[in-house]
């Protein structure tokens, strides 16, 4: 059966993968060398596409687990960042007003009164 052009196509992506499964390594060796010759029969077409599928469906959740705790990691950072600068605020209200106070003090003092 010769080889259509999207099946060579998505061959030719997943090669593009730094794949260290070994049945997923030769599924993709296997179908590399079934192309080179032009002769891709439907049963290796279809192990081929059952192959890849499961190592990408694993890979996939791997990623949006991965992809979930970053994004929780990232609600926290923003939460407390959020926190640190209220605080801040409230510092520096507080910092102006004792400063205020101690100015009147000062005053009061240079002044004798």
């Amino acid at each position: 059966m010769p080889v259509d052009a999207e099946l060579r196509e998505l061959v030719t992506r997943i090669g593009a993968f730094h794949i260290t499964h070994r049945a997923t390594k030769q599924a993709q060796r296997t179908m590399e060398a079934a192309i080179a010759i032009g002769e891709v029969d439907a049963s290796s077409r279809a192990a081929y596409l059952a192959a890849v599928r499961r190592y990408f469906e694993g890979f996939d959740s791997e990623a949006r687990a991965n992809l979930r705790d970053v994004d929780r990691r990232l609600e926290h950072v923003n939460q407390v960042h959020f926190n640190l600068t209220a605080e801040r605020g409230v510092a520096v209200k507080r910092i102006e007003g004792t400063q205020g106070v101690l100015d009147a003090i000062a005053h009061l003092e240079a002044s004798g009164s």
